[in-house]
């Protein structure tokens, strides 16, 4: 699919080229440089259907370019906004962690300083949590 996305993106500016080209050639050219010519019945009207064409071709290209922006511009927010989204996640875990660390430190702290009957079933307590 990506494939035939790349090649049609290439086609806008493929087709204006080739008429630009058509457009000169019919425009400044007669049968007396090119016999091809000859065969043509109205060159100026034919140069003007191409230069209408290459208009029409301008404008899709233009929307073309216009609509790729615009979905390239749509993909990068919302890879910052995921971004942004993981970032605070991640905050937030590493903020539960800290407190938790926290957390076992003062009961270690409190079971050094007075190993009570209550100290250890708050000890308990945190390391049932913690298997949880």
């Amino acid at each position: 699919m990506n494939r035939w996305v790349n090649f049609l993106s290439l086609l806008p500016g493929t087709l204006l080229t080739l008429l630009i080209i058509s457009i000169a050639f019919l425009r400044f050219y007669d049968e007396t440089d090119f016999t091809l010519l000859g065969y043509v019945a109205n060159a100026r009207t034919w140069s003007n259907r191409c230069t209408v064409a290459a208009l029409v071709v301008a404008l899709v290209g233009f929307c073309v370019e216009w609509d790729r922006r615009n979905r390239e511009a749509a993909r990068t927010a919302n890879e910052r906004a995921e971004a942004k989204q993981r970032s605070l996640e991640e905050g937030e875990r590493a903020a539960r962690r800290a407190r938790i660390q926290n957390r076992w430190i003062l009961l270690q702290a409190r079971y050094l300083l007075n190993p009570s009957a209550g100290v250890e079933a708050a000890i308990a307590d945190f390391i049932q949590f913690l298997q949880e």
